[in-house]
């Protein structure tokens, strides 16, 4: 749609102002509201956004090292250019309309350390070669009768969770809370963010929705607009979601799984994982899509698993991954291979990735190391059968430090990724890792205040 027909429609809806938003490193959204006039020239020409937004952490402190920006270079406007294509009315606030942002550097070059614009090299690269890319995340979350300054108060202990008790899959806890569910599958339905089914998982307050399978970059849109929105929802129903890796070491963690799949550019019918004539109707483009994946993985899980959080979810028995492994239809390895019952269901579910992770990075990571594989002709190890975790295979870091240091290291990364973007994003979780090596845990004190 272009401009002209978006302004008229948007003044047919009385739409006053626009809500425009941008995801950072770590796949938070950050934005502003603009007057329907600002807009309309902003959707010319762009406007300016200050590049701290790559420049500090998710508590808005400054990184100590020198990148993209940084004190040396005074913080300067980068250019956001809104995409015309994310346009969705807001579905609670009359007037409203929002679209997605990406950003670019003051030279007019695409901005190499935004997530959204990484994805976007990325796809670019897998049409080049023939391929449609077809994506689906699903999503873990906990929910809790808190709010903002209740976390603060209770300094995060003792919070109290939507509903008590393990119910997995319980038609009641589900009707019990009809009304916020309800109202979070109709909003997302109204932003464009379809939810195909959303349930509970095992433990107090805890859900679990699939999203709708969507083409490139708008499957990764819809799962950021999603984390987004279910925060919002839940405000607006007195609760708070979290979408952290692993809250409580006494609970399971949250995975934020990625399907996907390659589908022909030249047949829209076509999904290129699926051959009626081979075993388990998988083809050859997917085992050398596995191959990729696989070899890459511990190169590769800084973008999968971003911060401190994220490996107390990678740990045996918690249902997430502690090796580079696959198999068909096994929920204890890396990848789980859905052969499905025809062609447009075969598909690999990424498990690696948290709730936690930015979408843009992990369907980036995703789909850059099966191209990987495939441009190598590489071929995968046999399929794990049985428990993953007893599986003799490349074992995967179990610290953020580590993988931000196997990642810089990478030399694939840098050929996909570009080496501004390795650099800062492995220096960004560095920093991550420093932060918290630099902290005094409650651990730590009880365990050493008195008796040490």
């Amino acid at each position: 749609m272009e401009l002209p027909q978006i302004i008229e429609m948007l003044e047919q809806h009385g739409i006053g102002k626009v809500r425009l938003a941008g995801g950072d490193l770590d796949g938070v959204l950050r934005g502003k509201y603009v007057s329907l006039q600002k807009f309309a020239k902003a959707a010319e020409s762009g406007f300016g956004f200050c590049d701290v937004l790559f420049g500090w952490d998710v508590e808005d402190k400054v990184y100590d090292f020198p990148s993209v920006t940084g004190w040396h270079t005074g913080f300067p406007d980068m250019l956001a250019k809104i995409d015309l294509d994310t346009f969705r009315l807001h579905p609670w606030e009359p007037g409203t309309a929002l679209f997605l942002c990406d950003f670019w550097s003051d030279e007019l070059t695409t901005l190499t350390v935004c997530p959204r614009n990484l994805l976007k090299k990325i796809l670019f690269r897998a049409e080049s070669l023939g391929y449609r890319v077809k994506a689906a995340f699903e999503y873990e979350f906990w929910l809790f009768q808190e709010t903002p300054q209740s976390l603060q108060d209770k300094g995060f202990r003792d919070l109290t969770p939507l509903s008590p008790g393990s119910f997995g899959y319980s038609v009641l806890r589900a009707a019990q809370n009809s009304e916020l569910v309800h109202d979070l599958i109709n909003t997302l339905a109204a932003l464009q963010a379809e939810v195909e089914g959303i349930h509970t998982e095992t433990g107090p307050g805890i859900y679990e929705a699939a999203l709708a399978a969507d083409f490139g970059l708008a499957a990764a849109d819809k799962a950021v607009l999603f984390k987004t929105t279910v925060k919002e929802v839940a405000a607006r129903h007195g609760c708070v979601a979290t979408f952290m890796a692993r809250w409580n070491a006494d609970l399971p963690g949250s995975g934020g799984h990625l399907h996907q799949s390659l589908w022909n550019t030249e047949d829209e019918n076509e999904n290129l994982f699926y051959d009626q004539n081979a075993p388990g109707g998988l083809s050859d483009l997917l085992d050398r899509f596995i191959a990729g994946q696989l070899e890459l993985m511990p190169e590769w899980t800084a973008m999968m698993a971003p911060t401190i959080n994220s490996y107390r979810r990678l740990t045996p028995g918690a249902w997430a991954p502690t090796s580079a492994t696959w198999g068909v239809d096994n929920r204890t390895t890396a990848l789980r291979i859905v052969p499905g019952i025809d062609a447009s269901q075969a598909r690999v579910e990424h498990r690696l990735a948290g709730a936690d992770a930015n979408p843009y990075l992990v369907l980036a990571a995703s789909l850059a190391s099966g191209l990987y594989g495939i441009d190598r002709q590489l071929a995968p190890p046999e399929p794990v059968t049985g428990n993953a975790y007893e599986a003799d295979a490349p074992a995967l870091p179990t610290n953020l430090r580590q993988a931000a240091e196997a990642f810089k290291a990478s030399q694939p990364a840098r050929e996909y990724f570009g080496a501004e973007f390795v650099d800062h994003y492995a220096a960004s979780r560095n920093w991550e890792a420093r932060r918290f090596e630099r902290a005094v845990t409650d651990w730590e004190l009880a365990r050493y205040f008195e008796i040490i």
